[in-house]
């Protein structure tokens, strides 16, 4: 039997999922059916034992409603002083949160998890800043009743007609390390409730005539007890999960939910939250943007923004995708998702029922083959309200002036119909009357097309139908007439609109994608860490119309504005939001839940291997990021922005490898050509100086000038060695400072053949200069140094009978210096390396050296502004040849006489 071993990948997920929740702070959650069961009392009673155990307790906000056993126990506990804010000139007190992560105390109690912020706060609700002291690492214990879960309020709302408006998410339940349930049998409860002992006598009564009625004590109980089985069982899983236990159970199941325009959206979300969690499956969200909502009304616009922002906070994967049919989209969308489960809601209420008309559940029911279809509950709404509202938000289309355009625009069809048809030919009438619709709605929209439409209708009737100039007709068949012209009207209307609308959607994608392909190629073309910074965000200010600024920290981690926009300055009091978005690595400012009053909105830019900076979005209208395609194209900015960023750090650092592994083959090539370079004169010194001291008296005297000799010799090839690395070192790091003066190359060639001399011995060389060479503005010294190099290279590769030749001549603006040889020549694959360091060709039998001189040569060019160039010479040999600028005298410099030399 083979053992099957542990994924690596899920055992480094599971490493760093437990050093975050060891990093965490713990979350305690006393969990109660209903107000009075005793979950604050249980907290502090918990809290005053850790306190005795030497922990560190500290009450952040607590109510005592009053009742003197709970404020019995808040004695010898510290109290953390609450934070005033002004709410339209009333003060409020609310939990202060810097307070409570300046202070840090180990475990901090925080009641009523479900409690809403005054306006002004950093977070809306209470739960978000628990979340944001348990990312600080600091315990907390919380109180939370049943009837808040977000999945449940609709579940109270229509059983017990409760409408709660305090709600928490149910992930919020799901990630406590630990959820207690404090339980009370509802006859106890209600005694306690007459005694007092829960709200005072005249607020005690009311509540036992609404939310104290045994029946929905007992529903509630029964609640929070599914809550809290549901939770164990989630325990257990985790458990298995953790020990890497066989699980009895196969999780395969992914949950599609689709959202609407429409307000009951809300519970169709909330239902299928609150499956999530007990079934523990991946979900999606998906909103199908079709052209009859393209133009919805600002409210339910916000309406749908803000309930898939939501389904984002509960840990949903959303998408919104375009389509004439919205069964099509979802169905294609769940194929490829690999959805097994859709959830949608009910069918909208209609004048004819949905069977009859039709409805994307019913489509979908029909033709689903892969998923199973869940239609949650009906919610209780009176169906008129709804047709009043959608009548009102279509009407509201068009502008006065449109409307002016449809009156004129049907008072010039009666005028043209007058003159060409008169009375007598009534379908050619209904026809023009249709085309003047027709054009209404083309130019005008849906609103003034029905006052068309109506209009039409009239002025046929009181134009064109017997009796003549009035409503009255006397025959009853026209009312057909009539009512099949505003139908029609009504239909091209509608129709009208909608490829109106369609195409205003395809526009708006049009742009959308124009705007994220030209960023994209902009970013593609540009290298550099600030290129690709002004490149984001010229195109972020352009398309948003708004102030950008990207935040980098520094080398001691510290955000500073990079790029472009160094000279802005953030707004001083967003100084601290920056800080708390990089610290906690959440977004913050504008359309979002925490610090919403803010100037701007700050965002994470992250790559793959983490936060990066902050990107600061300062619009000019201050709702624009309310729009989910604002936000969805903003976010993909940033995307694209931090894939940039990090494909610049990544080639930054590839190329500093490179250098590394440049520097260590060099540095490996160096010692491979030197150690026997240098051990051979070394080893040769060491010999002819053991011997002069060794045998010094039984040597004579020509022996011993022989072995002198010899140490002399390898001493000058040692020397020459050395000074071909310092050399070479001295030229690479920059570190040669050029003393330009004006030569004549006939001193140069002069001062470099006296140099060898001895080298050069019997063998013959050719000097051939152009007559008439400029002066050129060299350092001689190196430049003598190069062609002492070259013509080292001749002596070593060419026979001794054979000439090595110089010439000098001036093609152009160039001086061109060059040396010659008869010797092997070079294989055309090393033409182009030969100046590299360290390379000596690859012929079998290479004479002595470390490949540095021709490198040495190309160095001391290029530091002039010159260049090398390596040749075959026809006949065999080799040619090398200089060209540096020949550069001109400047006024009233009289150059020295030139000289000729020749050797």
């Amino acid at each position: 039997m083979t053992e099957r071993r542990p994924d690596p990948d899920e055992l480094l997920r599971r490493v760093q999922a437990e050093e975050l929740r060891e990093r965490r702070g713990k979350l305690t959650v006393f969990f109660g059916a209903a107000p009075g069961v005793g979950k604050t009392y249980a907290m502090l009673r918990e809290a005053i034992r850790e306190q005795e155990l030497g922990s560190d307790v500290l009450v952040g906000v607590l109510e005592t409603h009053g009742r003197a056993e709970t404020e019995a126990l808040l004695q010898g506990l510290a109290l953390l002083p609450r934070r005033p804010v002004d709410h339209r000139g009333v003060t409020l007190s609310e939990f202060d949160l810097d307070g409570a992560l300046a202070r840090h105390p180990r475990l901090i109690l925080v009641d009523e998890l479900a409690h809403t912020n005054a306006e002004g706060s950093r977070h809306p609700k209470r739960w978000q800043d628990v979340a944001e002291l348990l990312d600080a690492g600091i315990n907390v214990h919380t109180t939370l009743n049943v009837q808040h879960l977000e999945s449940l309020s609709e579940i109270i709302a229509v059983g017990m007609g409760l409408v709660v408006r305090e709600t928490v998410p149910d992930s919020v339940l799901e990630m406590a390390d630990e959820v207690r349930l404090i339980d009370l049998p509802p006859g106890e409860l209600l005694e306690r409730l007459a005694e007092g002992r829960i709200y005072i006598p005249e607020q005690a009564e009311r509540a036992r005539d609404n939310f104290f009625r045994k029946e929905n004590l007992h529903a509630l109980r029964e609640l929070a007890l599914r809550q809290t089985a549901e939770r164990v069982g989630t325990q257990a899983r985790q458990y298995q999960e953790h020990r890497g236990l066989k699980r009895t159970w196969t999780v395969s199941e992914r949950l599609l939910v689709c959202l609407s325009e429409s307000p009951d959206a809300d519970k169709v979300l909330w239902a299928a939250s609150g499956l999530v969690m007990r079934m523990h499956v991946p979900w999606a969200v998906l909103h199908v943007e079709s052209p009859g909502n393209v133009r919805l009304p600002e409210a339910r616009r916000q309406e749908l923004v803000k309930r898939l922002r939501h389904a984002e906070q509960l840990g949903a994967e959303v998408s919104t995708v375009s389509g004439m049919n919205a069964a099509d989209e979802i169905l294609k969308f769940a194929s490829e998702w690999g959805a097994t489960r859709i959830v949608v809601g009910p069918p909208g209420r209609r004048l004819l029922p949905w069977r009859i008309t039709g409805s994307v559940v019913a489509d979908l029911m029909d033709r689903a083959v892969e998923q199973d279809i869940w239609v949650t509950r009906n919610p209780r709404s009176p169906a008129p309200r709804r047709f009043r509202l959608e009548f009102q938000a279509r009407r509201g289309r068009g502008t006065p002036a449109q409307y002016v355009v449809a009156v004129a625009t049907m008072a010039a069809v009666t005028a043209i119909t007058s003159l060409l048809f008169g009375r007598g030919r009534a379908a050619d009438v209904v026809m023009l009357y249709l085309l003047g619709v027709a054009l209404v709605a083309m130019r005008c929209g849906y609103g003034p097309s029905l006052l068309a439409a109506l209009l039409g209708v009239l002025a046929f009737d009181f134009f064109f139908v017997p009796p003549y100039l009035s409503f009255a007709f006397s025959d009853l068949g026209h009312v057909i007439t009539f009512g099949i012209l505003l139908f029609v009207a009504l239909v091209i209307s509608n129709l009208t609109d909608r490829i109106r609308a369609q195409v205003e959607a395809s526009r708006a994608r049009e742009k959308r994608i124009a705007t994220q392909y030209a960023l994209s190629r902009e970013l593609a073309r540009t290298t550099g860490r600030d290129g690709l910074i002004a490149v984001s965000i010229v195109h972020i200010e352009d398309t948003f119309d708004c102030r950008a600024m990207l935040l980098l920290p520094d080398a001691v981690g510290r955000l500073a504005v990079a790029g472009p926009s160094r000279s802005e300055v953030l707004p001083s009091h967003d100084e601290g939001i920056v800080q708390w978005v990089w610290q906690n690595r959440r977004e913050a400012g504008l359309a979002t839940d925490t610090l919403p009053g803010s100037e701007g909105l700050y965002l994470v830019v992250s790559g793959t291997q983490g936060a990066m900076g902050v990107l600061c979005v300062i619009p000019k209208d201050r709702h624009q990021f309310e729009d989910t395609e604002q936000r969805r194209l903003l976010d993909t900015f940033v995307s694209l922005t931090a894939i940039a960023l990090e494909r610049a750090r990544l080639a930054e650092e590839s190329q500093l490898t490179r250098g590394e592994l440049e520097k260590e083959g060099l540095r490996n090539t160096l010692l491979a050509s030197i150690s026997h370079d240098l051990r051979t004169p070394i080893a040769v010194i060491m010999g002819a100086a053991s011997a002069l001291m060794d045998d010094s008296d039984r040597l004579d005297a020509g022996a011993r000038m022989d072995l002198v000799q010899t140490v002399y010799g390898q001493s000058v090839r040692l020397n020459r060695l050395v000074r071909d690395l310092l050399d070479m070192t001295r030229l690479e790091s920059g570190g040669v400072q050029l003393t330009l003066e004006w030569h004549s190359v006939e001193e140069i060639v002069g001062a470099s053949l006296n140099r060898l001399e001895d080298l050069l011995g019997s063998r013959e060389v050719r000097v051939e200069l152009e007559p008439g060479l400029p002066l050129i503005r060299v350092d001689g010294v190196l430049i003598g140094q190069l062609l002492v190099n070259l013509l080292e290279n001749a002596v070593k590769y060419s026979p001794r009978d054979a000439p090595i030749e110089i010439s000098a001549s001036k093609p152009g603006d160039e001086v061109l210096l060059e040396v010659a040889d008869r010797g092997p020549g070079i294989p055309e694959a090393d033409l182009d390396r030969v100046f590299d360091k360290f390379y000596r060709g690859s012929q079998e039998r290479l004479p002595e050296g470390v490949g540095l001189g021709l490198a040495i040569c190309r160095a001391i060019a290029v530091a002039h502004g010159g260049r090398m160039l390596a040749l075959n010479r026809p006949g065999g040999g080799a040619s090398f040849r200089c060209a540096v600028p020949a550069g001109e005298l400047s006024p009233g410099f009289d150059p020295p006489a030139s000289e000729t030399s020749e050797e």
